[in-house]
């Protein structure tokens, strides 16, 4: 996918007339840089089955009639950008061409804009004007910044509750919104459902487009997105549960497989406010370098498409599990990362000049093994199935000279507070990097007594609680960085106020999370 300012081959302009809001999955913005942001929106005229699945051959027909542009058109979107609330005078205008073949999403990069500032904007098309959405651009490179303030969230099951955590965030004073992954959810859990998902399994192109529109389809989600812009990368459940690279939990042939990663990463940058990179396809580059101002060097980094695939494997079902001894866990040639994003990083880290480095990562870095009287049982898919790769990750934060060192991270469904060290739980390692792990928006934890068996054989854990859902508040400053975890009990019911379940703090100068 790529910017379009001209019409694809063989395609007629049309203007749509539209007969049902074309702008019902809202409007979003990401990428913040100090001169830019990315604008997005997509032309969805609402569900042609509202809470049923409809066929490819149905949305395309109710996406027709409800515009009178077919798949042989395109049209023009048009947007406006302005440095006030009240819409008086845009400050930049501009068109965006789009048709059926990129499901009539918008992509905008506006750039020319004036670093750490507010704007609002919206879009129009034919006779249809979009709801306004704010954000903002980051600090310049070299400016003295006084605060970064962030909502850390991840793993937001549609089925499992209500997206209260998205009201609490978009009433906060943000700068962004730090998505770490789970964004959809392609698998179902009838035990906890509360509202269902339509459709099946997703593995087309159009199923993920209908996943994708589902879940975009909640007022809160959109509120979120339209009050702040988003910073993202993914993990798993985009695209299949524990997926590894080109392998996932069935054994499906590699090549079959990364058809269903590319219908799914397609899907995924049709709705996100997020630019696509790479050679496209099943291949697309996610992770990026982010700075605000000279106080935070940011990388968030991609933990699926690269890495190896999980060690000590089933051999009936592939994916993560609880093993025993699994000594293929340690070998140095497994990656998490891959080859070239693991060199990326640690060139970036040794270069970076922020007085923090963020380490934005989908998953829990810090130990979860269980010992027990015949050995350290562990979950594969986490860190803790490429033990080699994350002590090459916390050598890399020990030998770029920075004690400010924040990992961040999601997926696990609880929150965490932990000291990182090259050799975990070892009184004898240096604390080398502090972790702050969010829990899920909605999606249900472990039992609380799992918990605490895993808590009990890793001293460097220093709070985990998996029963409540939220996200996590960031605020960092020239002298500490400071996680307020937001949450509410499972499951997240609609209405509910989040409240407040531990705060840490990370003092400058020294690595290591303590009570605040």
């Amino acid at each position: 996918m790529a910017a379009m300012t001209s019409p694809a081959a063989g395609l007629q302009q049309a203007v749509p007339r539209w007969r049902s809001d074309p702008f019902a999955l809202g409007v979003a913005s990401g990428e913040p840089r100090p001169d830019s942001v990315l604008l997005w929106t997509r032309l969805y005229p609402g569900a042609p089955r509202p809470g049923h699945a409809a066929s490819d051959a149905e949305q395309a027909a109710h996406f027709e009639e409800k515009s009178g542009l077919t798949a042989y058109q395109y049209c023009v979107v048009s947007y406006e950008v302005f440095d006030n609330e009240a819409l008086k005078k845009p400050i930049q205008k501009g068109e965006f061409v789009t048709y059926a073949a990129r499901a009539w999403s918008v992509h905008a990069r506006v750039t020319g804009l004036r670093p750490d500032r507010h704007y609002w904007y919206r879009f129009r098309c034919g006779n249809a004007v979009s709801p306004v959405g704010r954000t903002r651009t980051a600090p310049a490179v070299d400016a003295n910044v006084a605060r970064l303030r962030l909502a850390l969230a991840s793993c937001q099951h549609y089925e499992q509750g209500a997206y209260v955590a998205h009201v609490d965030m978009a009433q906060q004073d943000l700068d962004f919104v730090l998505f770490v992954g789970d964004y959809i959810y392609e698998s179902t859990n009838p035990t906890y459902r509360l509202r269902p998902h339509t459709g099946g399994t997703p593995r087309t192109l159009d199923a993920y487009r209908e996943r994708h529109a589902l879940y975009k389809s909640d007022a809160d989600l959109r509120t979120c997105h339209a009050t702040h812009p988003w910073v993202c990368t993914w993990d798993d459940h985009e695209v299949d549960n524990d997926y590894a690279a080109d392998q996932d939990r069935a054994y499906t042939q590699p090549g079959v497989f990364l058809a269903r990663r590319a219908a799914a990463y397609q899907a995924y940058f049709e709705h996100m406010p997020v630019w696509p990179g790479g050679p496209g396809g099943a291949y697309q580059r996610i992770h990026q370098h982010w700075t605000w101002g000279q106080l935070v060097d940011m990388w968030t980094l991609d933990c699926r498409q690269f890495r190896s695939a999980q060690p000590c494997r089933d051999p009936l079902k592939g994916g993560g599990r609880v093993v025993l001894n699994c000594d293929e866990r340690d070998d140095p040639a497994r990656t998490m990362l891959g080859a070239e994003q693991e060199a990326w990083l640690a060139q970036g880290m040794r270069a970076a000049n922020g007085r923090w480095r963020v380490l934005a990562q989908s998953t829990q870095i810090s130990s979860t093994g269980v010992d027990t009287p015949v050995g350290r049982t562990i979950y594969t898919d986490g860190w803790d199935g490429y033990t080699a790769a994350r002590s090459r990750l916390l050598q890399t934060a020990s030998e770029s000279g920075a004690r400010n060192v924040l990992a961040l991270g999601g997926d696990v469904h609880q929150n965490v507070a932990a000291n990182l060290r090259e050799r975990p739980n070892d009184p004898d390692s240096a604390v080398v990097a502090s972790e702050i792990v969010t829990t899920s928006v909605t999606s249900r934890g472990m039992s609380m007594g799992a918990l605490a068996r895993i808590r009990a054989s890793n001293p460097d854990i220093a709070h985990a609680r998996s029963d409540e859902r939220g996200y996590t508040l960031i605020d960092i400053t020239p002298q500490q960085a400071l996680a307020t975890f937001r949450t509410t009990p499972f499951p997240a019911q609609a209405g509910a106020m989040l409240g407040v379940q531990g705060r840490f703090v990370v003092a400058h100068g020294h690595a290591g999370v303590e009570p605040a």
